[in-house]
């Protein structure tokens, strides 16, 4: 887990006086992840494997799939500027960490919205 998420949650926990989105939340509601380098899946408009892109540039982009237990999807994307510096590892961590900050919003607005029709 992407820890500036988890300083983010527990900052917010401290100050928080209304219902809110927590960290915990988030991961409780993705059902499942995946991960993509975008060298192992891509097609060119023209339908071929790869046409004249090149193959180091889309080993380099970490693509990340969030599926919710909703059914949502949410994705997140890590990109190297050079191969030398790939970690996979790293790429995996950066595309969740992007793709949880995004899911937040989502949720942020969906929990804004159960508090106004509450209201």
């Amino acid at each position: 887990m992407d820890d500036t998420l988890k300083v983010s949650d527990a900052e917010a926990a401290k100050v928080a006086v209304a219902p809110r989105v927590t960290l915990d939340d988030l991961e409780g509601s993705i059902a499942s992840e995946h991960y993509i380098r975008a060298n192992e899946a891509v097609t060119t408009s023209q339908g071929d494997a790869h046409g004249d892109t090149t193959e180091d540039a889309l080993a380099c982009l970490t693509l990340c799939v969030l599926v919710t237990k909703s059914g949502f999807t949410v994705t997140g994307e890590s990109a190297r500027a050079s191969p030398a510096n790939f970690n996979a590892e790293l790429g995996r961590k950066f595309a969740r960490g992007q793709a949880i900050r995004k899911l937040w919003a989502f949720e942020g607005f969906a929990l804004r919205k159960r508090l106004a029709e509450a209201a």
